[in-house]
């Protein structure tokens, strides 16, 4: 029993709207024609051996079966292949020939037991949708962030992970980041370079979660925050440089900052109390953080002058930070390369 003829079983849920698309290709004139095939809902426990060109494939519904594994040799045929699902399994692995899978967008893995992804997924540098939730996942590979440079969405909730890497920091294309229900310690710090995210999701981490990173306050694409069931105790003044934030979830944590009484009043209460924080922070010499910079440099916020025109504070923090004795001739000198590899010269 090959392939096709399982296309003849009755399905009890249809996930593909036909079991066989055309699509037109570009070899000059010719016409490549590439196939969805469903074989969803099927109660199978292995994959046949299939009798034509797994090249010709582009979409793959693997979903609601009793898989164990997927054979190396299937995914390293799937040259065309854009969408994997195959959800609902009885998975512990995945193949390492998947990093061959160069044209895949979408790949769904979610429900199945899953503990880590094999590294080679990061060779699937057009993956655009990442799906892993509710596996028993406790780590991500640690260069993930730097090799897929156009996922949009990564969804990781439900899993076991303690930490995101920081690498995932690196995903400029990212709109969507969901690692709800885990075990996370904490954020990456350097979040400023997802630049286009747009919802962020680490709620019910529970008793794990204690702080959120300040750069959170320079994801200034962001729309939807959700931190709510955590242990925070106090949220990071950054956050009322989020101007474009709709929707913010804190509840289920003990917060102190901001008080109860700010929160019961809604986000706009809310981040005018944190504006006022990070201008009052601002202004006080004492109370300056490192990443306070960053946000005026970024136009975050604006101070107001005592002529009652307002002023980009980013020009205003530059007077503090004189850099002229660091590049001065004298100090650069000490750096020369003939100064430090000179056995008749040493530093004074």
């Amino acid at each position: 029993m090959d392939m096709y003829q399982l296309q003849q079983f009755p399905q009890p849920m249809t996930k593909m709207d036909t079991m066989m698309r055309k699509r037109e290709g570009s070899k000059g004139t010719e016409k490549a024609r590439l196939q969805v095939l469903d074989l969803s809902c099927l109660s199978l426990d292995s994959l046949p051996k299939p009798s034509f060109d797994l090249a010709t494939i582009c979409m793959l519904n693997l979903s609601n079966n009793n898989l164990q594994e997927i054979p190396e040799s299937l995914t390293a045929r799937l040259l065309n292949l854009e969408v994997l699902d195959v959800c609902s399994n009885q998975l512990r692995s995945l193949p390492n020939s998947i990093g061959c899978l160069s044209k895949l967008k979408v790949l769904n893995v979610s429900g199945n037991f899953i503990e880590f992804l094999p590294k080679t997924i990061e060779n699937c540098r057009a993956l655009e949708e990442l799906n892993a939730n509710f596996n028993k996942l406790s780590k991500l590979p640690d260069t993930i962030g730097f090799e897929l440079i156009n996922l949009k969405k990564l969804a990781v909730n439900s899993n076991k992970l303690v930490f995101l890497p920081s690498s995932t920091s690196h995903l400029t294309a990212l709109k969507v980041l969901d690692a709800r229900l885990n075990c996370l310690r904490a954020l990456p710090e350097d979040l400023e370079n997802l630049i286009n995210l747009e919802t962020l999701n680490v709620s019910q981490n529970f008793q794990y979660l204690e702080s959120l990173p300040y750069s959170i306050g320079l994801l200034l694409s962001l729309v939807e925050l959700d931190v709510s069931y955590n242990k925070i105790k106090t949220l990071p003044e950054s956050i009322g440089c989020l101007k474009k934030l709709q929707k913010l979830s804190v509840e289920g944590n003990p917060l102190s900052c901001p008080p109860v009484d700010v929160v019961e009043h809604g986000l706009h209460a809310v981040m005018e109390y944190m504006c006022q924080k990070i201008n009052s922070n601002h202004q006080s010499p004492t109370k300056k953080r490192w990443w306070v910079g960053k946000l005026v440099k970024c136009g975050t916020f604006d101070r107001p002058m005592k002529s009652g025109k307002r002023e980009h504070a980013g020009y205003k923090m530059l007077q503090f930070q004189s850099i002229n004795g660091l590049a001065s001739p004298g100090f650069m000198g000490k750096l020369s390369p003939l100064r430090l590899f000179s056995p008749r010269r040493s530093f004074s």
